[in-house]
């Protein structure tokens, strides 16, 4: 499935043995309890299956979590339906680091709501997918510097807009993609 929905392509530097599926469980913005799927490196598979879980018993909010494939490897598709994703090694047409660097690419990055945490596209200068949280940085679902969201990622660590724009929904394990230590 994640070959044919364009995830996953020759030339990714990650072989899809090394990619696992984590379930979790997330509150969803709708008060309801949801099951999400994020697919990752498998040497950070238990690393976001522990960050998750707290920021489930933390009462985080997530809009939607489903892997990249169901939205064909599109990720402009994926933020549009604030969908909080893993994986995705995509086209040349898609904004991205090479895949060799990319920690999407690699499996070890989370965007983690992005309507809410939106990130500065080079390519227009503009917040995307949508600038309404651009600046303003409060609200159910928006990740803060110590609030909820970073405390649970960075004190296991990883890394919060580990790249050269403002990437508000970004957590990595470091880039260029490497393991964690």
């Amino acid at each position: 499935m994640i070959v044919a929905r364009g995830a996953w392509h020759r030339g990714c530097p990650v072989g899809r043995a090394e990619l696992r599926r984590v379930e979790v469980n997330f509150h969803g913005f709708d008060g309801h309890v949801h099951r999400g799927v994020l697919v990752v490196n498998a040497d950070v598979a238990s690393s976001v299956a522990a960050i998750f879980t707290d920021l489930f018993d933390r009462g985080f909010p997530i809009h939607r979590m489903q892997p990249i494939e169901a939205f064909g490897g599109d990720d402009n598709a994926s933020m549009a339906a604030d969908n909080t994703s893993a994986y995705n090694c995509r086209s040349a047409a898609q904004a991205n680091a090479p895949a060799t660097r990319s920690p999407h690419a690699n499996g070890r990055a989370v965007d983690l709501n992005p309507d809410e945490n939106p990130w500065i596209d080079p390519r227009c200068g503009c917040f995307q997918p949508d600038s309404r949280y651009g600046l303003q940085r409060s609200g159910t679902g928006v990740i803060t510097k110590g609030g909820v969201a970073w405390t649970a990622f960075t004190s296991r660590g990883w890394i919060w807009q580990d790249n050269a724009t403002t990437d508000y929904q970004h957590f990595d394990t470091g880039y260029p993609s490497r393991p964690l230590h």
